[in-house]
């Protein structure tokens, strides 16, 4: 499986974004989607994932103002990112499993290469 995310750059804050990560290899609805962070100096970190049942988490970071979201057709996964806040500049990343174990990246076996979010103040 591949996985290529796209649709990071540099916003304000406040602003919005939109990231997309194409899927090849790997039908997205029978498999576990997710999104992680990791800005410098930290640990790679959840950011929302989506199930099998369609059924979506999030991290208490960006809960109520993110929205992870697939589309079958297209084998992408998706993540909305509004009232962007400076402590979201970091590079995003898509992951994906076979089931979902938690939140914990080690869950996720197959990962994208990033794409970096900057939101400047």
């Amino acid at each position: 499986v591949q996985l290529q995310a796209s649709g990071g750059g540099l916003v304000q804050a406040g602003g919005s974004l939109r990231l997309s990560c194409a899927v090849f290899g790997r039908t997205v609805r029978n498999y576990v989607m997710g999104w992680f962070r990791q800005a410098p100096g930290k640990e790679r970190e959840f950011v929302a994932a989506i199930n099998l049942s369609g059924n979506t988490f999030y991290a208490d970071s960006v809960k109520g103002r993110s929205t992870i979201s697939r589309d079958n057709s297209k084998d992408t996964l998706y993540l909305q990112l509004n009232s962007l806040k400076a402590e979201d500049t970091a590079i995003y990343y898509c992951a994906t499993d076979a089931f979902y174990s938690g939140s914990d990246p080690v869950n996720f076996a197959s990962w994208g290469q990033g794409t970096q979010v900057t939101v400047s103040s």
